[in-house]
């Protein structure tokens, strides 16, 4: 019996509210989800799980049985039982399956009593290399060009389940060694990584990402890693910790590395300071990677809006210092894949995910740009023609290599535009 059939039989007999939190939670390791939703409607309960990057209704129960289940979840993570008028989060810490766990749970008051979602993060996983990213050549050799210098800012932009934190602790990982001080400001803290001193944020109580930065300045760090930069302050004190020979590692939510440029310079910063602080900018996305069932399908088979899609990525992609010979052979007669099905992703075609990434490094010409305040189009189009690999020119190559298929190049296209 699989632990959601041992759920639903749960349910059916509703005697042990224990039991039937656990199982929720089994269940959703077994699918593979990040994602919990328990969500109270008029009638009925929906349990709904975020299945490679989609929610997918899982069952509903009866209301009645939602009161001892969020009691439940509230007493695993220390929050308040009485309170239901006022919204909560906290973890749990628990092990599920022999694996330690770390579940993020927020409650929420709605109109049909308080819904709850739970993050869910594998402690058991390491934090992966760079190399496992899926990072096109070109773009691994501008990343690690900049990590490996001992000051600048390197930001990575993206709306939210985009990668940016998985990408972060890959570069920590990498530059973890016993000759650095590595410092982390974070909210939360999603993987602990040996030997690197992280530290989580808590507003509430003023210590927030610019009053934490400021302090990790005084603990005589090399590489200082900042979860997000939110404000001015926080903006104005990381690149003056470059500027005094810290690297800096931050998140921004922008949708493109030129328009990360657009967003500080909004924030009031003076634009002299940006081209001698910040030296690489990486904006990126997820897809959802396609299963080992996958199969072929010839460009010229497309329909007509995959193929010009296809056909304007590729006319900016070819350009020889960037690719390897086995690139340039596969541009000439371009073969993509499609979802297929098969038992082991259970007709849901993907399994996983793949990075897709545009690394803007800042050259001299971008510099004059910035110093300009040129907008963020005349940028973008500048970093092109300065070699940079775009998100859009990524995805095709990501569906060349047969990673992912044009469909979810095509939606994320769509998102970006």
């Amino acid at each position: 019996m699989t632990k959601l059939e041992s759920l639903k039989d749960e349910i059916y007999k509703w005697d042990n509210a224990q039991k039937i939190c656990d199982l929720m939670i089994s269940a959703a390791l077994e699918f593979w989800s990040s994602d919990i939703h328990i969500e109270p409607l008029s009638n009925v309960v929906r349990l709904r799980y975020r299945i490679d990057w989609v929610l997918k209704e899982i069952l509903e129960y009866q209301v009645f049985l939602h009161s001892q289940i969020v009691a439940r979840y509230k007493i695993l993570s220390n929050l308040k039982i009485d309170e239901s008028r006022m919204p909560q989060d906290w973890r749990i810490s628990t092990t599920i399956d022999n694996k330690p766990m770390d579940l993020r749970v927020s409650t929420l008051p709605t109109v049909n009593w308080e819904k709850i979602v739970m993050r869910i993060v594998d402690k058991s996983k390491k934090v992966p290399e760079l190399e496992k990213l899926w990072i096109e050549w070109h773009n691994k050799v501008v990343l690690e060009k900049w990590i490996l210098q001992p000051n600048w800012v390197i930001l990575t932009s993206g709306p939210t389940w985009s990668g940016k934190s998985t990408t972060l602790y890959a570069c920590l990982s990498k530059l973890n060694t016993p000759d650095v001080n590595i410092m982390t400001l974070e909210d939360p803290v999603e993987n602990t990584i040996d030997w690197v001193n992280q530290s989580q944020v808590f507003p509430d109580i003023g210590y927030d990402f610019a009053s934490g930065l400021r302090t990790a300045l005084r603990q005589d760090p090399d590489i200082i890693m900042v979860w997000e930069i939110r404000d001015k302050e926080t903006i104005n004190i990381a690149i003056e910790a470059s500027l005094t020979w810290h690297l800096v590692l931050s998140t921004i939510h922008t949708n493109s590395a030129a328009e990360t440029i657009t967003r500080i310079l909004n924030m009031w910063i003076q634009a002299f300071l940006l081209p001698a602080s910040i030296n690489a900018i990486i904006a990126q996305r997820l897809v959802r990677k396609l299963c080992d069932c996958k199969r072929g399908v010839n460009a010229d088979k497309l329909d007509p809006k995959m193929q010009e899609m296809v056909k304007k990525a590729i006319s900016r992609t070819k350009k020889e210092e960037l690719m390897s010979r086995v690139w340039m052979e596969k541009l000439k007669n371009p073969t993509f894949y499609e979802p297929a099905w098969c038992e082991k992703c259970g007709n849901s075609w993907y399994s996983w995910r793949v990075w897709i990434y545009e690394i803007m490094e800042i050259t001299q010409k971008i510099k004059e740009f910035i110093i300009k305040w040129e907008s963020s189009v005349a940028i973008n189009e500048l970093a092109i023609d300065e070699w940079m690999i775009s998100l859009e020119q990524d995805w095709i190559m990501k569906a060349l290599n047969w990673l992912t298929s044009l469909d979810e190049v095509y939606a994320a296209v769509k998102e970006n535009n």
